[in-house]
């Protein structure tokens, strides 16, 4: 039976930014397995929207980052590989915190135990301008 998370995006000051749900066939998962399906879903929804706000994890190749997401000029698809790639190396570099029941996840090894009231926040740190 498939375990189902929400999930949901937060500003440094707990706002919620965005929520949705994921779908896993185990009980447990690595930070890895976690990144890839959020980014996979996200992907193929925009994809299937036929562009518009892109509300992703990482800012796609191309697209220019406004309120609430990024846009591109013009509508195009988006390589979700790609864009896990980049989603991975901002979690390794420490510009993505991702936040499981009040416990920062150290690495792309570590698991999480999937359950109904499994709290998940992704936490996107931005560089201070002239910091």
């Amino acid at each position: 039976m498939p375990t189902t998370l929400k999930v949901r995006d937060e500003t440094t000051g707990g706002k919620t930014t965005n929520e949705f749900s994921l779908e896993f066939l185990t009980e447990r998962v690595t930070v890895r397995e976690l990144i890839r399906s959020r980014v996979y879903q996200e992907v193929q929804d925009f994809n299937r929207e036929c562009g518009g706000l892109f509300r992703g994890l990482v800012q796609p190749t191309g697209a220019e980052q406004v309120l609430n997401g990024f846009r591109f000029s013009k509508p195009r698809q988006i390589d979700w590989k790609a864009q896990l790639d980049q989603a991975v190396a901002a979690f390794e570099a420490g510009r993505i915190l991702i936040i499981m029941d009040d416990t920062q996840a150290g690495s792309l090894d570590d698991e999480i135990e999937l359950r109904a009231d499994t709290d998940v926040a992704f936490l996107r740190l931005m560089p201070l301008v002239g910091g």
